[in-house]
């Protein structure tokens, strides 16, 4: 096991962005939080809201809400929640200004990504299904739990969250996992927040374990060469509500990750741009070190490393 956090160590040290090197510091090596906050704040505009291919595979520097919501995702990675910190409180004027929201869905494109490299499906002329609740249901989450409570933000947020949820529990299982994943961030902003008012948290918890359960990709042997969802999007440690009814094929997961290490440390990157070539290959590198940064995560929960 020490081979594989050596390898993996070796890749970040060589090719890691500035941000996700001291995300690996603060994970494995006790660096700072104040570190992963300083990397982080050189992708947030003045507006708030954040770009600069935070998500590596949009080169945007203006603001989106995709490129939002993942930095609310490092921060909660990194266990931050100081809800008066200039980040939390840009993000929340972002979120405030209307840009990019149309009073129901904050926009999963923006139209200047096509001004810039990206991915196929970052573009205005993307056939992918952009209009669901990824990543406004997320949002709506972080706002009610950061947003002042007698604000105007906080009251479009729970409006937010209501139509989220109803829309939710009045369909079948989703197919798309990253909306998955901000249903389930929702479920937990909101208990976090004591604000099961809003809608019924039982009632959403208990569909999500059965999402989480229909959502995870069974045939394993497509988990290495193919972009398909694997227990560790949805479990994070032994307490989660997903772990219990998928503890065979979470557990299965350690020894995948372990095994499919690549030479150089990496692991493989299952997707890719038809487009930009060159900026492709950059970007693949950064996705590597998250990668590899989220694979090690979920080993050390589990007590693997």
């Amino acid at each position: 096991m020490s081979k594989v956090f050596q390898k993996a160590k070796e890749f970040i040290y060589r090719n890691a962005r500035p941000l996700d090197f001291a995300r690996w510091q603060y994970h494995f090596e006790h660096g700072s939080r104040e570190a992963v906050l300083n990397a982080l704040s050189f992708y947030q505009n003045e507006d708030g809201g954040f770009g600069h291919a935070l998500e590596p595979d949009a080169w945007n520097p203006n603001s989106s809400p995709v490129q939002t919501w993942l930095a609310t995702e490092i921060l909660r990675e990194v266990g931050f929640t100081d809800s008066s910190h200039p980040i939390i409180r840009g993000i929340l004027n972002y979120l405030d200004s209307g840009k990019d929201f149309d009073g129901h869905l904050w926009h999963n494109i923006i139209t200047s990504n096509d001004n810039y490299p990206h991915a196929e499906w970052w573009s205005t002329k993307s056939a992918g299904a952009h209009d669901d609740y990824n990543p406004t249901a997320c949002l709506a989450g972080f706002i009610i739990k950061y947003a002042d409570k007698d604000s105007k933000l906080y009251s479009t947020g729970c409006f937010i969250a209501k139509e989220a949820f109803n829309t939710y529990m009045n369909q079948g299982f989703l197919r798309n996992m990253h909306t998955v994943d901000c249903y389930i961030r929702l479920m937990q902003y909101v208990e976090e927040a004591g604000a099961t008012d809003v809608f019924d948290v039982n009632d959403l918890k208990d569909k999500l374990v059965k999402q989480v359960e229909f959502s995870i990709t069974r045939n394993t042997a497509v988990w290495a060469t193919s972009y398909v969802c694997r227990p560790s999007r949805f479990i994070d440690s032994k307490e989660s509500i997903f772990y219990t009814e998928n503890k065979e094929i979470a557990d299965f997961e350690f020894d995948f990750i372990i095994n499919s290490q690549l030479d150089d440390g990496s692991w493989n990157i299952t997707w890719k741009w038809d487009s930009f070539p060159e900026e492709w290959a950059v970007s693949q590198k950064w996705w590597k070190s998250d990668v590899i940064i989220r694979n090690l995560l979920y080993l050390k929960t589990f007590n693997k490393i």
